[in-house]
Protein backbone atom coordinates (compact mmCIF):
# COMPACT_ATOMS: atom_id res chain seq x y z
CA UNK A 1 0.00 0.00 0.00
CA UNK A 2 2.73 2.39 0.62
CA UNK A 3 4.22 1.57 -2.60
CA UNK A 4 0.70 2.71 -3.99
CA UNK A 5 0.59 6.04 -2.49
CA UNK A 6 4.22 6.83 -3.06
CA UNK A 7 3.05 5.86 -7.17
CA UNK A 8 0.66 8.46 -6.76
CA UNK A 9 2.35 10.80 -5.27
CA UNK A 10 5.03 10.37 -8.55
CA UNK A 11 1.95 11.08 -10.69
CA UNK A 12 1.00 14.27 -9.05
CA UNK A 13 4.12 15.42 -8.82
CA UNK A 14 4.87 14.68 -12.22
CA UNK A 15 1.98 16.79 -13.21
CA UNK A 16 2.70 19.45 -11.44
CA UNK A 17 5.95 19.71 -12.88
CA UNK A 18 3.88 20.03 -16.49
CA UNK A 19 1.68 22.28 -14.64
CA UNK A 20 4.50 24.49 -13.41
CA UNK A 21 5.87 24.54 -17.39
CA UNK A 22 2.72 25.12 -18.70
CA UNK A 23 2.19 28.42 -16.65
CA UNK A 24 5.38 29.58 -18.17
CA UNK A 25 4.44 28.87 -21.29
CA UNK A 26 1.16 30.08 -20.36
CA UNK A 27 2.49 33.90 -19.45
CA UNK A 28 5.09 34.01 -22.43
CA UNK A 29 1.78 33.14 -24.76
CA UNK A 30 -0.05 35.90 -23.03
CA UNK A 31 2.78 38.52 -23.65
CA UNK A 32 3.54 37.84 -27.02
CA UNK A 33 0.89 35.37 -28.97
CA UNK A 34 -2.47 36.42 -27.76
CA UNK A 35 -2.49 40.27 -28.84
CA UNK A 36 -0.27 38.95 -32.16
CA UNK A 37 -3.16 36.37 -32.59
CA UNK A 38 -5.81 39.14 -31.64
CA UNK A 39 -4.47 41.90 -34.00
CA UNK A 40 -4.30 39.35 -37.01
CA UNK A 41 -7.46 36.96 -36.22
CA UNK A 42 -9.83 39.47 -34.28
CA UNK A 43 -12.50 36.84 -34.39
CA UNK A 44 -10.44 35.54 -31.61
CA UNK A 45 -11.61 36.69 -28.17
CA UNK A 46 -11.38 36.28 -24.35
CA UNK A 47 -14.23 34.04 -24.75
CA UNK A 48 -11.47 31.22 -26.35
CA UNK A 49 -8.60 32.04 -23.81
CA UNK A 50 -11.22 31.80 -20.86
CA UNK A 51 -12.23 28.22 -21.95
CA UNK A 52 -9.19 26.90 -22.23
CA UNK A 53 -8.07 28.10 -19.13
CA UNK A 54 -11.78 26.61 -17.58
CA UNK A 55 -10.56 23.14 -19.70
CA UNK A 56 -7.00 22.96 -17.63
CA UNK A 57 -8.36 23.33 -14.29
CA UNK A 58 -11.02 20.89 -15.09
CA UNK A 59 -8.16 18.64 -16.63
CA UNK A 60 -5.79 18.83 -13.50
CA UNK A 61 -9.11 18.80 -11.24
CA UNK A 62 -10.22 15.22 -13.01
CA UNK A 63 -6.87 13.95 -12.62
CA UNK A 64 -6.42 14.35 -8.87
CA UNK A 65 -9.36 12.90 -8.52
CA UNK A 66 -8.81 9.90 -10.37
CA UNK A 67 -5.05 9.41 -9.02
CA UNK A 68 -6.80 9.16 -5.54
CA UNK A 69 -9.41 6.95 -6.59
CA UNK A 70 -7.70 4.51 -8.90
CA UNK A 71 -6.77 1.03 -8.02
CA UNK A 72 -2.89 -0.06 -8.42
CA UNK A 73 -2.50 -2.66 -11.11
CA UNK A 74 -0.15 -5.67 -9.91
CA UNK A 75 2.70 -6.18 -11.63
Amino acid sequence: MVNAMGERIKILLSFSLLGFFAGIFAKLTYEYAVPWLISHFPMISWDWMLSGLAGALLTMFLVTIWAYTSETVAR
